[in-house]
């Protein structure tokens, strides 16, 4: 559990950093890779505190990123409509991972303020049931 609660803490803070660069409505392309890069990492974090979280509390031992989201599905974390946008978030993570495209970066920067408010709930929602 006190793994748990270093994982939820971790992602609360990666998700303070990220919310201060969604809001800027025309970034420089500085802003914009900052922000994307600041998605990466609260992405990370908010989905290995989302694993720990089934692991400790529901007894689900998942080992991926999609496995985790459709598994916080079935026990509430996330709702059906959540989860499909979760199931994109994680296709345009592995895009910014791997690649570097400028028109990709923009279309993920633009849906950066919708992936910030999942990861926000999804987190709360944790943070809730404990």
């Amino acid at each position: 559990m006190e793994r748990l609660q270093e994982r939820l803490q971790s992602a609360n803070r990666a998700l303070s950093t990220l919310r201060e660069l969604v809001t800027i409505e025309k970034p420089s392309a500085i802003e914009r890779d900052a922000a994307i890069q600041r998605f990466e990492f609260s992405f990370e974090a908010c989905w290995k505190a989302a694993k720990q979280f089934l692991y400790d509390i529901e007894g689900v031992d998942i080992g991926s990123p999609k496995g985790v989201i459709r598994s916080s599905r079935e026990v509430n974390l996330l709702s059906d409509d959540e989860t499909t946008l979760g199931l994109h978030m994680v296709n345009h993570r592995n895009l910014t991972v791997h690649t570097y495209n400028e028109e990709l970066a923009i279309e993920i920067f633009a849906n950066l303020p919708q992936y910030y408010q999942l990861l926000r709930k999804w987190v709360d929602r944790m943070d809730d049931k404990l």
